[in-house]
Order: C-alpha cells, then sequence, then structure tokens
C-alpha cells in the first residue's frame, strides 16, 4: 500500500530521474505545459463530487467511444480520493474550447518562458497553488494532440495537505484522485475507432473515463513515476470529441 510521504517522494523521483524523456518537435504546433500534482487526500473530505451532474448534458458522456446504455458511465467521480493522490480538474462549461473535459493543470508557454515555469505558473494561476522547481521530481514524455498541440508534462510533490483556490474562470470543480484508482485492475482501458488506427486509451475514474491527452499523461505517470517502468504514450489516440 502507497503511503503520502518521503517514502514515496524518493521513490518518485528515482523513477522518473530514471526515465529517458521523449520530446515531439513543434512543427508548427503550439507548446503547452501540465503538472501532474501529487498530494495526499481524505476519502470523506475529498471525496465528493458536487458537479458531476451537469456533464452529460454537454454530450461528451453520449460522444464516450465503446460506451453502451447501462454501463454506468455517467461522469461522477465521486468515492476516489483517499491515500496519495493527484489533482484532476473538470474544465468550465463555458471555455471556448474543451469545455466540461477533464485535465491536469495546465496551459500554453509563454514566448521566453520555459517549459516547467509555464507549467507552475498555471498551476498557480488555476487552483492558486504556489510550488518551486525545488518540488518538481521529474519529467514525462511529450504527448501531441489533434488540437495542434505539443504538451510536456511535470510531476510535482504538492504538498500534503495544500489550500486550492480554483479559478472559476477555468475549472470548474477540483478533485483528488487516489494513486489506487489509477492503479485499477480494469485501467487502462483501450478501444478502436473509424477515424483512426491508433487504440483510444480510456482511463476508469469512479463512473468516467478520461481520455488523452489528459487520460496519456496520467498512464504515463503511473507506468513511470509510480510502478518504474518504461511505457511510451504518445502512439495513444484521442476521442474525436478532443480533436477539437
Amino acid at each position: 500500500m502507497l503511503h503520502y510521504g518521503d517514502e514515496l517522494q524518493d521513490l518518485m523521483r528515482r523513477n522518473l530521474a530514471g526515465h529517458e524523456v521523449r520530446t515531439h518537435p513543434l512543427d508548427g504546433r503550439r507548446h503547452a505545459a501540465v503538472a501532474v500534482v501529487v498530494v495526499d487526500s481524505d476519502a470523506q473530505r475529498h471525496g465528493h463530487d458536487d458537479g458531476w451532474a451537469g456533464v452529460p448534458d454537454g454530450g461528451i458522456v453520449q460522444e464516450i467511444p465503446g460506451r453502451r446504455d447501462g454501463d454506468g458511465i455517467d461522469g461522477n467521480v465521486a468515492g476516489t480520493a483517499g491515500g496519495p493522490a493527484v489533482l484532476l480538474t473538470r474544465r468550465g462549461a463555458h471555455l471556448s474550447a474543451h469545455a466540461r473535459q477533464w485535465a491536469l493543470p495546465g496551459g500554453r508557454i509563454n514566448t521566453g518562458e520555459r517549459a516547467v515555469d509555464a507549467a507552475l505558473r498555471e498551476l498557480h494561476e488555476e487552483l492558486g497553488l504556489r510550488c518551486s522547481e525545488a518540488d518538481v521530481l521529474g519529467r514525462l514524455d511529450d504527448y501531441p494532440t489533434r488540437s495542434g498541440y505539443v504538451i510536456t508534462p511535470f510531476v510535482v510533490w504538492g504538498g500534503a495537505d495544500p489550500d486550492l483556490v480554483p479559478d472559476p474562470g477555468e475549472v470548474a470543480s477540483v478533485h483528488r484522485v487516489s494513486l489506487r484508482e489509477l492503479l485499477r485492475p480494469d485501467s487502462p482501458r483501450f478501444v478502436q475507432i473509424p477515424e483512426s488506427d491508433r487504440p483510444v486509451v480510456q482511463i476508469p475514474i469512479g463512473r468516467d473515463l478520461v481520455h488523452a491527452p489528459t487520460g496519456a499523461v496520467l498512464l504515463q505517470f503511473r507506468f513511470v513515476a509510480v510502478e518504474g517502468r518504461l511505457e511510451r504514450v504518445d502512439n495513444l489516440e484521442q476521442p474525436v470529441f478532443a480533436w477539437r
């Protein structure tokens, strides 16, 4: 069983230090950075999901590839906290791009800005959590998206119980998803779609499925940072609703 503390932090630092990062050229795409923030969580305090009921009316649940009526997928992630966790955000319904979709704190890298600085800046802007480069445990592979970005992910040690102040202009809700949830025996899932010959990756979280790019980053975080094994994810596909 994993426990939040120095032992877990040291394990992740070692695993990430041994990972040979794969980068992708921009080739006309925009560069973005995200933070996979590791915190502690309490099942009772952090296990609610008050905003899930508004998700299905956006059409995303209906568009999930491989979904069947009666399979229990309704967007609710209540009950997924407890123990070491990562911060997962649900994007605001009013946003012009990727509204209501699951995301990691992050955004576009400004001209002349380092990727790690952008990830930490966006973390502070979106969730009010200020971390320094000393809190960065390592880096994962770049993930090129269908919407024209190359995403560079960083793993950040966020502290056991940080005060989070989500920006309502960007974040509808923030959730602490336990590492236990990322290690579910039914995770990951892969499905085929007619629009691509690459498999679509799905990460089960509660009664929802997190897709790439966020799902791909979470999967490599699990493989590399937690389990200490090399697995590439840049070949994994996004669902069509995330191409836009």
